[in-house]
């Protein structure tokens, strides 16, 4: 049984916010949380990018708040959606890669990595959890990627789900939607052609339309733009036909953008139509940077899998018409985890008791009232990552953590305790290490890192596991 604290707002004075801010008292708002897989942070017409087209989603930003230094909590999928559901740092839930964390060579492997947890604990409340409290119904449609069997979404929070089990890739985009004897779950009534990213818009579109009367939380989170890259082939042949711009150049992935963009739109005007858009708030985000082989991030630097910007800077957009201001850009440094209490801010539901949430609310910013504290951002990556070289080069990542503090980045390496340090401001694209040149301000946030080690019980990686005792392990089982 969950336990909460008191709001730290009580029913009359939340009611006197939500008519400040110009909404209905009675009514908290709606929720639809667009989260997209491997979308780089170039990869919107907003975001700068002259060969994909989403037109959609750029009329989202225009209608909203688009964040310029927004990130994910994680280089990949996993750990930046139990961070997001849970408003916790990796080292709060344990989920800190994808499955194993020697993914790799294990000859060139030096260190001995964290013992990943696959799973999402169930005594970790989620933002559907949350939410429940204020009489919110929510839903889950597409990927989970967050434990199977006893850890699925409808174990989590969640009152209907459509999609979702424990991997991170669909078996196939096209109906359906099957390969080597794995089919998503609750998509068996489709036809021949019908596309994934299509359908599961059409499924988000139903439980709008079966909710729409009470408050409700979709979580609508596409397997798109994840591999297998595969595209539309009508779209697919559009670009083919579409001159290339600055690393941007793969009709098919491009074709994959495309539908999702489509889907923004169709679910946009669902809400226009049951006229749902002034009281709910539509969020647009990305888990992790994109698919290096198949999309450009410059001028970031890397892509998918690295602690450098390109692996974790993020599009994020929210649209709350008449409280978030329209054509508005922030450039205040946000991540994952600062979603959950921006929810619980938005609807004044008490934070779960005995739950540490590692982010901030947002609302300050978004409605113009304010600005955050300043604060650090951190990364902890203690696993291995390697690419097959045949299809995306070579490239390791080796056991790391990071921290941001103002415009500047220090990224730490466990394997010989080397230290990059980076000015975003003058060095998007972390061209020129600092830390020889400012060794003062490296120490500084080197110690400050570590200090956040030390409060939140992050493992880190050693030449031996003998020291080795994760709390989660003894918690609860894992999935075979």
């Amino acid at each position: 049984m969950m336990r909460w604290r008191q709001p730290a707002i009580g029913g009359l004075l939340f009611g006197a916010s939500l008519l400040a801010l110009g909404c209905d008292a009675a009514q908290p708002p709606n929720f639809v949380l667009i989260y997209v897989d491997d979308l780089g942070w170039r990869d919107l017409g907003v975001m700068g990018s002259q060969y994909y087209k989403t037109p959609n989603i750029d009329a989202l930003a225009r209608e909203g708040m688009r964040f310029t230094n927004a990130y994910s909590n994680a280089p990949n999928c996993a750990p930046a959606r139990a961070s997001l559901l849970s408003g916790q740092y990796q080292p709060r839930h344990g989920v800190y890669t994808v499955g194993t964390s020697e993914r790799g060579d294990a000859r060139l492997r030096q260190l001995v990595p964290v013992a990943n947890r696959t799973e999402l604990a169930l005594e970790i409340t989620t933002i559907p959890e949350a939410l429940a409290l204020r009489g919110y119904v929510s839903g889950h449609v597409g990927k989970w990627h967050l434990g199977g069997t006893e850890f699925l979404p409808d174990k989590q929070g969640f009152d209907w789900t459509v999609a979702g089990d424990q991997f991170g890739m669909p078996p196939s985009y096209f109906y359906p939607y099957r390969r080597d004897g794995r089919t998503l779950p609750d998509l068996g009534d489709g036809q021949v052609g019908e596309y994934l990213t299509d359908r599961l818009t059409s499924e988000a579109i139903g439980f709008i339309r079966t909710h729409h009367e009470a408050p409700f939380f979709l979580y609508l989170s596409h397997y798109g733009v994840h591999t297998p890259i595969q595209g539309e082939p009508k779209l697919v042949q559009y670009y083919s036909e579409k001159a290339g711009s600055d690393g941007h150049n793969n009709p098919t992935y491009a074709a994959m953008v495309h539908s999702v963009d489509n889907s923004v739109g169709r679910i946009l005007g669902v809400l226009d139509e049951l006229e749902l858009a002034e009281r709910t708030v539509v969020t647009f985000f990305s888990d992790n940077g994109g698919f290096g082989p198949v999309t450009s991030m410059a001028p970031l630097r890397g892509s998918k899998g690295m602690l450098y910007e390109g692996g974790i800077r993020e599009p994020l957009i929210v649209r709350w018409p008449g409280v978030v201001a329209a054509n508005t850009v922030s450039t205040e440094p946000v991540i994952g985890t600062d979603l959950f209490p921006t929810i619980l801010e938005m609807t004044g539901t008490p934070t779960p008791e005995g739950q540490v949430l590692d982010g901030v609310s947002l609302l300050p910013v978004l409605t113009g009232r304010g600005t955050l504290a300043p604060r650090d951002l951190f990364w902890h990556f203690p696993a291995y990552l390697e690419a097959d070289a045949s299809v995306m080069g070579p490239w390791r990542t080796t056991p790391a953590s990071a921290i941001r503090r103002g415009e500047y980045k220090l990224i730490t390496f466990f394997e010989d305790g080397r230290d990059e340090l980076y000015n975003l401001a003058d060095d998007l694209n972390e061209a020129h290490d600092l830390s020889t040149n400012m060794p003062e301000r490296t120490t500084e946030l080197r110690a400050a890192l570590e200090r956040w080690w030390q409060d939140t019980g992050a493992w880190l990686p050693t030449e031996s596991n003998e020291l080795y005792d994760p709390k989660w392990d003894k918690e609860l089982p894992r999935e075979p």
